[in-house]
C-alpha cells in the first residue's frame, strides 16, 4: 500500500494526517507513506519529527482583500500542479488522502485526474473553501463534526468520523500525568494557553486570573504565553508564586492537558477535538480572526452539549474567565457534568474509522 498525505499550514491540518498516518501503519507496517507540503507550513517541522517523509511543491493561499496579490497565487497554483504531478507519477500511490490548507488543491486535483481514489477529512464544524471546492473529486468525504455535512454539495454524504487525534490524547490518565509533572492528585489544575504564538487577550484575561486566584490552595496554573509573549511575561512575573508555571510552549501537550481539571484555550477544530477526546472542562475564546469564524462553530458544538464556557471575544469583558474559572472551582458537581459531556462528544476512533472505510485492514 502506496499513501500520499497532504495538508499543511497549521498543526490543526497537520496532526490529524500524521494520525491517520500512524493508524495505517499500524494495520500495515510496510505501508510506505509520503507526505506532501510547502516549505512555508509547520508540517516542514512537524512531519519530519514524526518520522515520515516529505516532499515540497510551490502554493500559496487566496488573497481575499488585496486581489491583485493572487496573480501570483494563480502562478504558484500552476506550479504546484507540475510539481504534484510529478511526485505522483514518481510515488504512485494507490491512494492520496488530503487534511485541508490549500497545498491540497493542486495534489488532490492533480491524482483525482488521474484517475486515483482520494479523500477528504474536514477538521472544522464550518469547512474550509479548498475543501469544499475539492470535495466534489473526492471518492468520499469525512468530516469531524454532523454540523460540517450541510455545507458539502456532494453525490455521495459525507460521514462524519470525528478528528483523528494521537492515541496519547485518547490515553491520558490524570494521576499518572499529574505524578509526571509533581502535582497533588487534590489540586485545581488549570491550562491556559492561545497557540504556537500565544493569544493577547487569552493572556491578558489570565493575569487578571492569576491575581484573583492568589489566595486559593491547592490552585495549579499553568500559563502557556506563546512565543510571542513569553520573554514579558517572565521578566515581569513574581518568581516566588510557585502556583503558576510559565511556558512558552508545549510539545507534550497530552500531559498537560490530561493534568489539568479546566483548559482556557481558543477553539481550533483539533485543539477541540483533543479536549474532548480527553474530556475536560474548557473554557474557549474563538479567535475572531480566522475565516468565516469557524472557531466559533468549533466551540458552539461543545458548548451547545454543555462541556465547555464559549465566550466570544467581542463579548468578552475584563475579569470575565477569572469569573468563569472560580465559578467552575466553586461547583464541583458542575464540572464534573462538563467533563462528561465533554467526553460524551469527544470522538477516538476517527483514523480506525477512516482507515476501515478506505479499505486498511490489519
Amino acid at each position: 500500500m502506496k499513501v500520499i498525505m497532504t495538508g499543511g499550514g497549521t498543526g490543526g491540518h497537520i496532526y490529524p494526517a500524521i494520525a491517520i498516518a500512524d493508524e495505517i501503519k499500524r494495520r500495515d507496517k510496510s505501508a510506505d507513506i509520503l507526505f506532501v507540503g510547502t516549505e512555508r507550513g509547520m508540517e516542514k517541522d512537524i512531519v519530519p519529527k514524526s518520522g515520515y517523509p516529505i516532499s515540497f511543491i510551490t502554493v500559496s493561499g487566496l488573497h481575499r482583500k488585496q486581489i491583485w496579490k493572487n496573480i501570483k497565487t494563480i502562478r504558484d497554483l500552476n506550479k504546484g500542479l507540475h510539481e504534484a504531478r510529478k511526485i505522483i507519477e514518481e510515488f504512485k500511490p494507490d491512494i492520496v488522502i488530503g487534511t485541508g490548507g490549500y497545498v491540497c488543491e493542486p495534489v488532490m486535483r492533480t491524482a483525482a485526474k488521474m484517475g486515483i481514489s482520494t479523500y477528504i477529512h474536514e477538521q472544522n464544524a464550518f469547512p474550509g473553501l479548498t475543501n469544499k471546492l475539492l470535495s466534489r473529486h473526492a471518492d468520499q468525504v469525512f468530516v469531524a463534526f454532523e454540523e460540517a455535512k450541510k455545507y458539502f454539495k456532494v453525490k455521495k454524504e459525507p460521514i462524519t468520523t470525528g478528528n483523528p487525534v494521537r492515541r496519547a490524547f485518547r490515553e491520558a490518565d490524570r494521576q499518572e500525568a499529574r505524578e509526571a509533572l509533581g502535582i497533588g492528585s487534590d489540586d485545581f489544575v488549570i491550562l491556559s494557553f492561545g497557540g504556537s504564538l500565544g493569544a493577547q487577550r487569552i493572556n491578558d484575561e489570565m493575569k487578571i486570573a492569576v491575581k484573583r486566584l492568589a489566595d486559593r490552595a491547592g490552585c495549579k496554573i499553568f500559563f502557556v504565553t506563546g512565543r510571542r509573549y513569553y520573554k514579558a511575561f517572565t521578566e515581569n512575573a513574581d518568581k516566588n508564586d510557585a502556583r503558576v508555571t510559565y511556558l512558552e510552549y508545549i510539545d507534550d501537550m497530552p500531559k498537560y492537558l490530561g493534568a489539568c481539571n479546566v483548559a482556557i484555550t481558543r477553539s481550533g477544530a483539533l485543539t477541540v477535538s483533543e479536549i474532548t477526546a480527553c474530556g475536560r472542562a474548557s473554557i474557549m475564546i474563538p479567535s475572531p480572526y480566522v475565516t468565516n469564524n469557524h472557531q466559533y462553530f468549533n466551540a458552539k458544538v461543545v458548548a451547545d452539549k454543555g462541556g465547555s464556557i464559549l465566550i466570544e471575544e467581542k463579548d468578552l469583558k475584563e475579569g470575565d474567565v477569572a469569573d468563569a474559572i472560580e465559578k467552575i472551582i466553586s461547583d464541583r458537581s458542575a464540572l464534573e457534568k462538563m467533563e462528561k459531556a465533554a467526553g460524551a462528544i469527544g470522538r477516538t476512533d476517527a483514523a480506525e474509522v477512516i482507515c476501515d472505510i478506505i479499505g486498511i485492514h490489519v
